[in-house]
C-alpha cells in the first residue's frame, strides 16, 4: 500500500492500532472461549466456522470492489483489518446504542456485567469507514468474522453512509434484538453499572467507552449520550471508591 491511510485525517496517526499487531489477527475469539473454562456455560451459543463462512459469504454475495467497513465501537482504533484509507463517516439511519449486556467474558462476566454499544436503527451515527482493498477481502473478512460473529448478537448488513467524499456502502454489524446479549429495555442506571464495573478479557467496559471518546475528540465529533454516560460511569466509580 504505498497511499498514507491517513492523509484525509491525519491526527488519527498513532490512534489506531497497527492491524498487524492487534489481538484479534492471532486470536479467534471463538477459541480464546472454548480454551476458558469460566466461559463453558455459553459454549452452546457459538457459531460454528462452518455458520461464519455461510454468513460471511451471504453478507458479501452482491458485493464487489473494495470493501469499506464502518466502525462505530471498538473498531474505532482496533479494526485489526489492513486498510488503506480511513475517512469519518455518518450513518444517517443507525445510532450508537449501548445495550450490548455482557457475560460473556469480554468485557464482563456473570457477577460482574459489562457494556458495549451497538448499532441499531436511529436518527444518525458518527464513525470512521475503513477501505479494505480488493485483494485482501477474503483474508481480511475471514478475520472480522472471527471478531463480530462469534455467537448470536449482530447481523452484518451494508448501510449507507455518508463522508467527505461523498456517499459510501459500508459493511456493519447491526443489532440483532433477538439475541439474549441485546437488551434494549436496559436502564440507564444498569448501564451505569455495567460501564463502571465491568471487565474481561478484552479489558474493562470503562476503557471501551474511553476508547470511542479519545477517537470522537481527535474527530471533533461531540456525543453527549458517551459524554453523559463516560461522566456518571467515573462518578459512580469515585463514589464506590469513598465508601469502601
Amino acid at each position: 500500500m504505498t497511499n498514507d491511510p491517513y492523509a484525509d485525517h491525519p491526527g488519527l496517526r498513532g490512534k489506531i492500532t497497527d492491524p498487524m499487531d492487534s489481538y484479534f489477527r492471532t486470536n479467534d475469539l471463538r477459541e480464546v472461549m472454548l480454551s476458558n473454562p469460566a466461559t463453558a456455560p455459553f459454549w452452546h451459543l457459538l457459531y460454528t466456522p462452518e455458520e461464519r463462512q455461510a454468513s460471511r459469504d451471504a453478507a458479501l454475495a452482491d458485493h464487489s470492489g473494495d470493501l469499506w467497513v464502518f466502525a462505530y465501537g471498538s473498531l474505532m482504533w482496533n479494526p485489526a483489518l489492513r486498510f488503506d484509507k480511513v475517512l469519518r463517516a455518518h450513518a444517517p439511519e443507525h445510532a450508537r446504542a449501548f445495550i450490548l449486556r455482557d457475560i460473556y467474558g469480554g468485557r464482563g462476566t456473570e457477577d460482574n456485567p459489562g457494556l458495549m454499544a451497538a448499532l441499531d436503527a436511529g436518527d444518525g451515527c458518527d464513525g470512521l469507514v475503513f477501505r479494505v482493498p480488493e485483494a485482501l477481502i477474503e483474508e481480511e473478512t475471514d478475520i472480522l468474522w472471527a471478531r463480530e460473529f462469534v455467537g448470536p448478537g449482530y447481523t452484518p448488513e451494508l448501510i449507507e453512509t455518508n463522508t467527505k467524499i461523498g456517499p459510501i456502502k459500508a459493511l456493519a454489524f447491526l443489532a440483532d434484538h433477538d439475541s439474549v446479549i441485546m437488551t434494549a429495555d436496559i436502564s440507564y442506571e444498569e448501564q451505569i453499572k455495567c460501564v463502571a464495573q465491568g471487565e474481561g478479557f478484552m479489558g474493562t467496559s470503562l476503557d471501551y467507552l474511553l476508547g470511542i471518546k479519545k477517537q470522537f475528540d481527535v474527530l471533533d465529533i461531540t456525543d453527549p449520550t458517551v459524554d453523559e454516560l463516560l461522566a456518571a460511569a467515573q462518578s459512580y466509580l469515585r463514589v464506590q471508591a469513598k465508601a469502601s
